[in-house]
């Protein structure tokens, strides 16, 4: 059972990052009436994947990125979509301070109650975690009354065994084809693996029968630094 929120705040740094983790608690927390934000800080121009035979030029792929997350959203039901407008994969160049900043202007404006993003040091991308520390960090320094929950994303190769298991998981069976639809909306990005996962889906595989109906969030832990 998903919670309801008096408001939700998403943060990562490429267009998909939140369909493959995240679209179908997007799409519940939206059905459930809750507004939800999600601040995407770049628009993945850097994307390695430019089509076989090629249907993109490293010129024309942020445009193309900006339309499959604009379906995307349209996908989830979600209105309050923000384009941040840095760069992909110069995230980590960013000043630190500079980014904490945006992100408590963004939690300034929307006051939410529960905050998703990626968790710091198991998240792989040096992308992913320049956001995950700015986000922690902004979080981190508020008055610990008036913090928002903040879940995170894990899934590096050592997140099991030094996080140990998940503290939320969301089944999101019941708008499975609203996550679908969001990986599809990203077809420049997902093309490669869709068609694999909707063979494994019809053939009733389990691991990608959980992939797509189970979403997993760890509670940040502030005693582990990042302030």
């Amino acid at each position: 059972m998903i919670a309801k929120e008096k408001h939700v705040l998403v943060v990562f740094p490429h267009p998909d990052d939140e369909a493959f983790g995240v679209s179908g608690t997007i799409a519940t927390h939206i059905q459930m009436g809750t507004g939800v934000t999600y601040a995407c800080l770049t628009l993945g121009e850097m994307g390695r994947n430019l089509g076989n035979p090629p249907f993109a030029t490293r010129e024309s792929l942020p445009e193309i990125r900006k339309r499959e997350l604009r379906g995307a959203a349209h996908a989830m039901g979600l209105t309050d979509l923000r384009m941040m407008g840095l760069r992909d994969k110069t995230i980590e160049f960013e000043d630190d301070e500079k980014m904490v900043d945006m992100i408590k202007d963004l939690i300034d404006d929307v006051s939410p109650s529960l905050v998703i993003t990626f968790y710091p040091d198991y998240c792989v991308h040096p992308d992913h975690e320049a956001t995950a520390r700015a986000v922690v960090r902004a979080v981190g320094r508020m008055p610990e009354a008036e913090r928002p929950k903040l879940h995170c994303v894990a899934f590096a190769n050592n997140t099991q065994t030094e996080l140990g298991p998940p503290d939320t998981i969301h089944h999101v069976e019941a708008v499975q084809d609203i996550k679908l639809n969001t990986m599809r909306a990203h077809l420049s990005q997902t093309a490669w693996m869709l068609k694999d996962l909707e063979k494994r889906l019809a053939d009733q595989d389990p691991e990608a029968i959980k992939w797509v109906t189970e979403e997993r969030f760890y509670t940040y832990r502030f005693d582990q630094g990042y302030n």
